[in-house]
C-alpha cells in the first residue's frame, strides 16, 4: 500500500515531481513505507522493454544502484516535505552519489524478474553535507543487490567554491603552450 506524507499519496507522480529524474528515468512507482532513517519503495520499470538503462536489450543487476539512489533522493524529499509542510516552493537539497561500496549482485539481470522490485535504503550516518546509506533490492524474499552509498548534498555549490576545475571543464587537448612536438 502506498505511503502518505502531508495527506499526499507517495506515488509515481509525487516522486517524479520531487527528484531530478522524470519520464522513463523516474524508475520508482511508489513509496510503501518510510521513517526518519529508512525508506522502502516499489518499482516495476525493470520489466519495461523501453527502460532507458537497458543496454543491448538487457538490464544489468548493477543498474539497481540507480534504483537505490533514487530511493535515497525520495527519502530526502519525504523528509523535506514533512519538515517544510505548508511552505510554498520548499524543495529538498540536491544530492550526488559520490561513492558505492560493498556492492554484491546476486543476479546478473533485473529484466528477467517477473515480480516488483522492493528498493530499500537505510541512512546509516551523515552530517550536514554527506550521508551514507545501506541499500538492498529484493524480489519478494530474494536479495538481488546490496551495498552502501555515500551522497554529497549541494555538491554543485561545493564544486563552484573548489580551487580545482570541475571534470567537465577539463579540456581534452593540451593547452596551447604545451602542444606535443
Amino acid at each position: 500500500m502506498t505511503a502518505r506524507v502531508n495527506d499526499e499519496w507517495l506515488d509515481r507522480a509525487w516522486i517524479a515531481a520531487r527528484i531530478p529524474h522524470s519520464g522513463s528515468m523516474c524508475l520508482l512507482d511508489e513509496v510503501i513505507a518510510w521513517d526518519a532513517e529508512t525508506i522502502r519503495c516499489v518499482a516495476t520499470s525493470h520489466r519495461d522493454p523501453l527502460n532507458p538503462l537497458r543496454a543491448n536489450g538487457r538490464l544489468a543487476a548493477i543498474v539497481g544502484i540507480e534504483y537505490a539512489a533514487q530511493a535515497m533522493a525520495v527519502h530526502g524529499a519525504v523528509l523535506g516535505a514533512n519538515a517544510h509542510a505548508g511552505e510554498p516552493g520548499s524543495r529538498p537539497r540536491v544530492g550526488f552519489l559520490t561513492s558505492v561500496r560493498d556492492v554484491e549482485a546476486h543476479v546478473d539481470r533485473l529484466d528477467t524478474l517477473g515480480g516488483a522490485l522492493v528498493v530499500e535504503a537505510e541512512r546509516m550516518s551523515g552530517g550536514s553535507n554527506n550521508l551514507m546509506y545501506a541499500f538492498a533490492l529484493c524480489d519478494g524474499d530474494r536479495l538481488l543487490l546490496s551495498g552502501r552509498a555515500t551522497v554529497m548534498l549541494d555538491a554543485g555549490e561545493a564544486m563552484a567554491r573548489s580551487p580545482y576545475p570541475h571534470p567537465a571543464a577539463v579540456r581534452s587537448e593540451p593547452p596551447a603552450d604545451r602542444q606535443p612536438e
